[in-house]
């Protein structure tokens, strides 16, 4: 009997071991299943260095068509593309990674295009485009350019000695001709220079050969006038009204027009103004100074403005928290009316003033300026058949190299949401992906012997020394 009682125990014992075995590698393959079907990841760096951006989320998320993407290279690096190309799969079922070594499969690598100077080729069924690089910015950008069919030209405004956008230095807009690019734009500057009538071709009353022939290319999807620093003739400001009431799509970067300093002052553009102003928007001939003390944190005065908070239009949505700087800016006066519906995007707080005189030495009298807030940047909708679209900032300076090329600032993301939103591109508004920052480790003699005194000495003799306590007090 007591063997039999025995006998009974053994079996409930491994009848209950069974089922916890069973159990634990149910559980097992059902989280192994959840990880792989539904993979996440937290990113722990102080950038986010390997979290995808906002605009690749949006991008890859929003997938109607299926997207393939292939990589080439030796297989042994195969594994280091999979960190990266993984977490794109992993935002849509519809994108799809395939991996060819060129010197094992060259037959199949060829026919897939691959090329000595491609990486990643992307097929979107429009069209093919390439990445030259395995990193984020050079991906997305290759999947929003095969996404992006037909031509989609960014024109710069030069005949008011307007910033280049080939001009490399801190104060010129190279950088922010390369964004557009990386977006499937093209980029070319219009210089409105007259040109003499078709031969052939009679004159209206009282026309002239230069008004006759002043006007925006048809073929411009958005027209960007960077910091005017002379006065537009009112032909110029006529072919302005005519593109955008006409559907056109126009950004204008307004330069403060006092003067300040020994330098020479911008122009007041009263022409420009009279149009924008018509439009609903009005720049004001002063100088806004913040001084709530934020910009100290990024190494920035009053007279370069830091923003934070934001209004809730598709522009400014997806910087909730991101920085800006707006160097040196003049305020603007926001009213809709008539044809134009306008709306503000950011401007400063109550802690922030705006004076109309600056000494010759740069002095301020604080208790002779206007208390904030103020608005820096307005966008607007005019009516027509399509509608039109014109955004304003109050300055030129926040898009130049030194401020698109900052790490701490979201200036670059700013001016392509502005950009989208102009050309109806919404679906691209969002934060971009960023380089890889390196942030190397600097460390005086002092710290290395902290440290080797510490991981060397210190804390392998405390383990030593409970492992002798413990055996001392057990013995």
């Amino acid at each position: 009997m007591a063997a039999s009682f025995l006998k009974s125990r053994q079996t409930r014992y491994t009848a209950y071991a069974g089922t916890y075995i069973l159990v634990i590698l149910a559980v097992l393959v059902a989280i192994n299943f959840l990880a792989n079907r539904y993979p996440k990841s937290y990113d722990s760096t102080n950038n986010k260095q390997f979290s995808l951006s906002g605009q690749t989320i949006k991008v890859v998320g929003n997938l109607k068509s299926p997207v393939k993407l292939t990589y080439f290279d030796e297989s042994t690096r195969f594994l280091q593309a999979r960190d990266l190309l993984d977490r794109y799969t992993a935002l849509s079922p519809k994108l799809t990674v395939e991996f060819i070594d060129p010197v094992k499969k060259p037959q199949q690598a060829k026919s897939a295009g691959f090329r000595r100077d491609v990486i990643i080729l992307v097929d979107s069924g429009l069209r093919k485009e390439e990445a030259k690089s395995l990193t984020e910015e050079e991906v997305t950008g290759a999947i929003i350019r095969s996404l992006k069919s037909g031509e989609r030209n960014a024109c710069f405004v030069n005949a008011a000695n307007e910033h280049s956008i080939d001009d490399e230095k801190a104060t010129g807009y190279s950088l922010m001709k390369q964004l557009l690019e990386r977006d499937n734009y093209k980029t070319r500057t219009i210089d409105f220079k007259p040109k003499a009538a078709e031969p052939g071709k009679p004159l209206a009353i009282g026309q002239t050969p230069a008004a006759a022939v002043v006007e925006v290319p048809k073929d411009c999807l958005t027209l960007i006038a960077g910091g005017p620093q002379l006065a537009y003739p009112q032909p110029i400001v006529d072919a302005f009204k005519k593109y955008v009431e006409g559907g056109g799509h126009a950004l204008f970067l307004l330069d403060n027009v006092m003067k300040i300093g020994r330098g020479e002052s911008t122009a007041e553009n009263t022409e420009l103004a009279a149009l924008l102003t018509e439009w609903g928007v009005t720049p004001n001939k002063d100088l806004v100074l913040d001084l709530s003390g934020i910009g100290q944190m990024f190494g920035a005065g009053p007279e370069i403005p830091i923003i934070l908070q934001y209004e809730t239009h598709a522009i400014t949505r997806p910087l909730t928290r991101v920085p800006t700087a707006f160097p040196v800016p003049r305020s603007l006066e926001v009213k809709s009316g008539g044809k134009s519906t306008v709306e503000k995007l950011f401007g400063t707080t109550e802690d922030s003033i705006a004076v109309t005189e600056v000494a010759a030495n740069g002095a301020i009298d604080p208790k002779k300026g206007k208390k904030g807030p103020f608005t820096l940047a307005a966008a607007g909708t005019v009516q027509g058949t399509p509608n039109g679209r014109f955004i304003v900032v109050g300055t030129s300076q926040w898009a130049e190299n030194r401020a698109m090329g900052s790490r701490s600032l979201g200036n670059r993301d700013l001016f392509m949401n502005m950009i989208n939103w102009l050309s109806a591109d919404e679906d691209l508004i969002s934060i971009r992906p960023k380089s890889t920052e390196d942030r190397p480790l600097t460390m005086t003699a002092q710290k290395m012997n902290l440290v080797f005194w510490l991981s060397i000495v210190i804390f392998p003799l405390t383990i030593v020394g409970f492992g002798l306590a413990t055996w001392w007090k057990r013995r």
